[in-house]
């Protein structure tokens, strides 16, 4: 359980670049490259040990992972201008990705800094949003109003009814071994 001192951030990279799958290949990584002020203030409040949400932007829209704050803030050694740099560390990845639609539609969550700052790439998050988006994160997605859950029963009747075949499933089959 985190101690009462920790702070909580919300940090956004976008996938294409920087996904939370590599942060947890590499072990660490220096959070750089941030051109903000405010950003960058954000990063100067950052303590060794404080919890970040890792948001993956433009591809994907979700909080998928906790990184820790490994290092306090230096300067980024991408610039010689007065910017910052921390580094973090993985914690763990989210059981399931906390979607930007899904955090909106919560009263709670509809109050986050990033909806309010969505230009900022380092934002605070309250305590009682980590916490929300941690324990949406590790349960299963729970099924849609009017779907039918895929329960062992359902699945096992899908695998008993196959999929009728066409010609057109049939050529296509075909031209793919081909190929």
């Amino acid at each position: 359980m985190p101690s009462s001192s920790t702070r909580h951030w919300l940090i956004k990279s976008e996938p294409s670049k920087y996904p939370f799958e590599q942060l947890v290949r590499d072990g660490k990584t220096v959070w750089d490259g941030i051109r903000n002020f405010e950003a960058r203030n954000n990063l100067r409040a950052m303590k060794k040990g404080d919890l970040c949400l890792f948001y993956h932007s433009d591809e994907g829209k979700a909080v998928v992972g906790i990184a820790k704050v490994s290092r306090e803030a230096f300067q980024d050694p991408t610039t010689e201008e007065d910017f910052s740099a921390v580094e973090v560390v993985p914690v763990r990845a989210l059981a399931r990705d906390i979607g930007l639609d899904e955090m909106r539609a919560d009263p709670l969550l509809a109050k986050m800094m990033i909806f309010r700052r969505q230009r900022l790439s380092v934002v605070p998050v309250t305590q009682a949003e980590f916490d929300d988006i941690v324990d949406r994160g590790a349960r299963k997605a729970e099924p849609r109003a009017g779907t039918k859950a895929n329960t062992p029963a359902t699945a096992i009747a899908k695998k008993s009814r196959p999929p009728k075949r066409t010609s057109a499933h049939r050529t296509s089959r075909t031209s793919k071994r081909e190929t």
